[in-house]
């Protein structure tokens, strides 16, 4: 017991960069690809036939591309074009790209259950598609869609251990440092393992809490 702890007292500074890294890489993803989703869900929807086939052509080939493949691509073949990207940044980039495409098929859904109906009338009142969208169909949409977005977003949570092969320093590049430290490999990595629980849960709480809240408010 006392050399499992000490795998984690005694690799803190590893530890915690390793895991900032990762919580930083999770929110500015999270928040990228919100963004991004919900715009590709706007294009998606929209009475314009060149959007929707943008929009439908962006999802089809960016969910069928392994991710890992975005972030070769970003940190390999960019630079090749004289476009410098550090890594972090490249990592976020690969991630916002990825996952956005999966928010774009939550919130499209989400969409699709708001009654037409209510967007007619909308419509009738003079109201445009911008403003049916982010008045009237989205804040309904986003009260459904709350279990799956949370699913999508803790999944990208685990992606971030891709950018470990790739030079950013994150939680999935902790058993690297802890192998040249000669440090146990089955306590670092069950560490791994708790640390990525306690990221998890919180996301957890939120969305339930959310799901009683958005229930009451419907």
């Amino acid at each position: 017991m006392n050399s499992f702890l000490h795998t984690l007292t005694g690799n803190g500074d590893i530890f915690w960069r390793g895991f900032k890294t990762t919580v930083e890489l999770f929110l500015i993803a999270a928040a990228g690809s919100l963004v991004l989703g919900t715009l590709l869900a706007a294009a998606r929807v929209s009475p314009v036939p060149m959007l929707r086939a943008v929009g439908m052509a962006y999802v089809q080939i960016v969910r069928n591309t392994p991710l890992t493949l975005l972030f070769a691509f970003l940190v390999f073949a960019v630079p090749k074009l004289d476009i410098n990207i550090d890594y972090f940044p490249s990592a976020c980039i690969a991630l916002i790209a990825y996952t956005s495409a999966f928010i774009c098929e939550v919130v499209r859904a989400g969409v699709n259950t708001v009654a037409s109906g209510q967007a007619e009338a909308a419509r009738a009142l003079g109201m445009t598609f911008g403003q049916v969208l982010g008045q009237i169909v989205l804040p309904q949409a986003f009260r459904s869609i709350v279990p799956p977005l949370m699913s999508v977003l803790i999944a990208m949570l685990k992606n971030t251990t891709i950018a470990a092969g790739f030079s950013v320093v994150e939680a999935g590049a902790i058993p690297q440092y802890m192998s040249e430290r000669g440090e146990n490999q089955f306590a670092t990595l069950t560490w791994i393992t708790i640390g990525f629980l306690l990221l998890v849960v919180p996301l957890v709480v939120l969305q339930r809490r959310l799901e009683r809240k958005w229930a009451v408010a419907r």
